[in-house]
């Protein structure tokens, strides 16, 4: 079994989690979006200085991020928040390509759905995949998540062809 370590990133794990999250957009998404699409996204949301701030603050609607680490080095980034009452949602949730098949991804899914579930109350767990992601759909399948819907992906316009197809699952009563 291969060791890891997750905890709580904290900042001066911003500059690692842009890394892995720009070159996880890449393996994942290289053959479905242009190249000027992933770039925009990466420099949208997976800038340093956006993950600084995104680590700091911790609230209802943002968890902050969590990650596996290995070695020192960091392997997988999970966060989300509170969409209602009820239901949390996962925004984003990467592993390494390298790593793949170790269990990171199962043990980071597993600990944040504890998190939303124990200590946000979540009952009900919702999570975005880009349609035609060959890596996350079948993992989210596997661990109980059911199709939802297909929308047009957040932040996205219908000439970027980002579609996104819907999941949730029960994760409490």
């Amino acid at each position: 079994m291969t060791e890891f370590l997750i905890r709580k990133a904290n900042m001066i794990d911003a500059e690692p989690i842009s890394h892995l999250l720009s070159e996880c957009q890449w393996f994942t998404y290289k053959d479905l979006y242009s190249e000027a699409y992933i770039q925009r996204l990466i420099q949208k949301y997976y800038n340093v200085e956006r993950i600084k701030q995104e680590v700091s603050l911790v609230d209802i609607k943002w968890h902050g991020y969590y990650i596996a680490e290995m070695g020192g080095i960091i392997v997988g980034a999970i966060g989300g928040g509170m969409i209602d009452d009820t239901d949390g949602e996962i925004y984003v949730f990467y592993v390494d390509p390298t790593k793949r098949g170790h269990g990171i991804g199962t043990r980071l899914l597993d600990f944040y759905t504890k998190i939303q579930k124990h200590t946000f109350g979540a009952v009900k767990q919702w999570v975005s995949v880009a349609k035609g992601n060959i890596y996350g759909i079948p993992f989210y399948e596997a661990k109980g998540f059911s199709f939802e819907r297909e929308e047009i992906a957040y932040d996205s316009d219908v000439e970027d062809n980002d579609l996104s197809v819907v999941y949730s699952r029960q994760i409490g009563n």
